[in-house]
């Protein structure tokens, strides 16, 4: 098969979908057949991270290549923090180099004068986070309301601009989807869908979060804390013990999350039967991704923010024709700041100066680059929210282990900033806890690793430009300066360069 210079680019984003309820992620809870023919048919990315796990940062970290404090999206929209659409982006670049670019669905970066999307010949989105059922839709022209299910909605509006486009010219089509956003809406078709069984609970569902930072206690995200609207107003059965109450809350919430997966995966699965009925699946990459992970009960929890495995990991999956060898996996590590020099390398095109990733495409050819990331570096600024009271925190991940720090204060649109707390630190061994139950950080065991990771986060984020006001990494030991100082250039040069 030849390999078409320019391919055609279909992405993939969804709203909190979590790898764990993924069939190619080996989930235990859902099939998910048309995301797992991509994998069957591509490349799977074990270890994809997103650099900032919310919304709307996410989102403008997909279009930039950069994180959070280039961008200038740190946390939700608000009255005055919309994203600058004006900024480099790779939409904007594909088309000054020929592409048709289209958006439909999730855009969630703010509307008006300089926040709609540009860079796209066509754009029809949701207003902020949008509805499911009867949504309207922003465009160039005014609004429009379509009646029938958001999910199937973004599926026909894409279908509809595909029909209509330049045949001649390649094209890049991003599809946002709503779902699996909260409140977890399924459509009528798949309203009973799991009615009849349990879902597996994960082995977490009842942390006690004991030896955890005071921050995960404070965070208002467990099975207890769903609404009346997250249970559609089912009462909790009298009689049960706070275990069995947790479990029940825990099948209320799973089983229309999955429901709405359903007819995600359904949908994506429409647009592949497109790309193979018109011909264009051999000259067609096709991604598909999330802009955040989810909480899947572990913890207790639902949503995201924290940087823990679960809100911070994500899936990438990548089908592309004559370049990836079908069925391959790759384990390096990947931020979502890879995306966009990811894209325009695919179409032959450099990176823009002002990107902070580096392409995945010697990845997905099946090279072995030697000086690819050891370590990913995460900040989320919305201290306090006013959703779920989740304290703000930055830190750095390796293969190996997770150092997290609580530096006691954010900001962000929603963000309480004059509610301080004490700073707090956590340590993880992937290794040993990949369930990271145990905090290490004031192990003896482990004053090494601490060092060592206390000295690579300060790396990266000199690196990166992010220097969080008012914080530093915890001071060395004494008599360590020497080796503090080598220690910092080996990070530099084994940090995140594109």
């Amino acid at each position: 098969m030849s390999v078409p210079r320019r391919p055609n680019i279909v992405l993939f984003m969804t709203d909190d979908h979590a790898p764990a309820a993924i069939g190619a992620y080996g989930s235990v809870i859902n099939r998910t057949p048309s995301v797992d023919r991509l994998a069957a048919e591509g490349t799977v990315f074990e270890n994809t991270f997103c650099t900032n796990a919310i919304c709307s940062p996410a989102r403008a970290t997909l279009l930039t290549g950069t994180y959070s404090h280039v961008n200038g999206m740190t946390s939700l929209e608000g009255p005055d923090h919309k994203f600058d659409a004006r900024q480099p982006s790779f939409p904007r670049m594909l088309q000054e180099a020929g592409y048709q670019t289209a958006i439909v669905g999730k855009w969630h970066l703010g509307h008006g004068e300089g926040h709609d999307p540009e860079g796209f010949d066509h754009w029809e989105i949701l207003p902020e986070h949008g509805v499911y059922h009867d949504p309207e839709f922003l465009t160039a022209d005014g609004r429009r309301r379509y009646p029938g299910y958001v999910t199937d909605i973004i599926t026909d509006l894409a279908l509809n601009w595909l029909d209509r486009r330049d045949p001649d010219k390649p094209f890049c089509l991003l599809i946002q989807h709503k779902a699996p956003h909260r409140p977890f809406e399924p459509a009528a078709r798949h309203r009973h869908l799991y009615e009849q069984q349990d879902v597996p609970a994960p082995p977490t569902l009842h942390d006690d979060l004991a030896g955890r930072a005071p921050a995960a206690r404070e965070a208002e995200m467990s099975m207890e804390d769903l609404t009346d609207e997250d249970l559609k107003g089912v009462p909790v059965p009298p009689g049960l013990s706070p275990r069995e109450e947790r479990e029940w809350r825990y099948q209320r919430y799973i089983k229309d999350y999955l429901r709405v997966i359903a007819a995600l995966d359904e949908n994506v699965g429409r647009v592949l039967h497109y790309l193979d009925v018109t011909g264009l699946d051999a000259s067609t990459a096709v991604a598909y991704t999330s802009d955040h992970g989810f909480f899947l009960g572990e913890h207790g929890w639902f949503d995201k923010r924290f940087m823990y495995e679960e809100g911070m990991r994500i899936p990438l999956v990548l089908r592309w024709p004559g370049v990836a060898e079908p069925g391959s996996r790759r384990e390096e590590l990947v931020a979502n700041i890879d995306y966009a020099p990811t894209l325009l390398d695919m179409a032959g095109l450099p990176s823009h100066a002002r990107m902070q990733g580096r392409s995945l495409v010697p990845l997905v050819k099946g090279e072995d680059p030697g000086d690819w990331r050891d370590a990913v570096y995460y900040r989320y600024y919305m201290h306090l929210d006013v959703c779920h009271n989740v304290q703000a925190c930055y830190g750095i991940r390796t293969r190996t282990h997770k150092l997290i720090h609580y530096p006691g204060h954010g900001s962000g649109a929603d963000g309480a900033q004059d509610a301080p707390r004490e700073p707090a630190w956590e340590l993880f061994d992937l290794t040993r806890d990949p369930h990271e139950l145990h905090n290490r950080y004031h192990d003896p065991e482990y004053a090494d690793v601490v060092q060592d990771l206390t000295t690579r986060l300060a790396a990266l984020q000199r690196h990166f430009g992010d220097t969080p006001e008012g914080v530093l990494p915890a001071p060395a030991p004494a008599g360590t300066a020497v080796r503090v100082a080598a220690d910092a250039a080996d990070a530099s040069r084994r940090d995140d360069a594109p």
